[in-house]
């Protein structure tokens, strides 16, 4: 593979996960996107989760991908955390990974309740206007 597309692949992975990553973090927030949200929230379960029994708890595919193409880049992997790589090669901080992981997990079902929890309450209230 071209090397060109390689490094252009390696930023719009950084780019898409990155996002991905926030809109899970936020997504449940703004009425319009608590659809959307329960997708993604949904997609990221079923890759930690599901896939995960394959692979290991906490398996992202965007996680896998990136690291294929950074590896082909000569691009050593230094963790098993996306978000430990994300800070370490935002701000150069080494975090301890069973930090990381558990923040984001407490991080995560807290979106999970929040976004399962106002999805409810919007469809219960839809109703009750009818």
């Amino acid at each position: 593979m071209n090397h060109n597309f390689l490094v252009f692949l390696d930023y719009f992975l950084i780019i898409f996960h990155s996002l991905f990553t926030i809109f899970n973090i936020i997504g449940w927030i703004w009425r319009k996107t608590r659809k959307i949200h329960l997708i993604t929230i949904a997609i990221t379960a079923i890759s930690w989760f599901v896939l995960g029994i394959w692979y290991g708890m906490g398996y992202c595919v965007c996680t896998d991908w990136h690291w294929q193409i950074r590896l082909k880049l000569g691009k050593p992997i230094m963790s098993n955390s996306y978000i430990q790589f994300l800070i370490k090669e935002t701000t150069g901080v080494d975090i301890n990974p069973n930090i990381i992981d558990s923040v984001v997990i407490v991080v995560f079902l807290v979106c999970v309740i929040l976004s399962i929890g106002l999805f409810i309450r919007d469809i219960t209230n839809k109703r009750a206007k009818q």
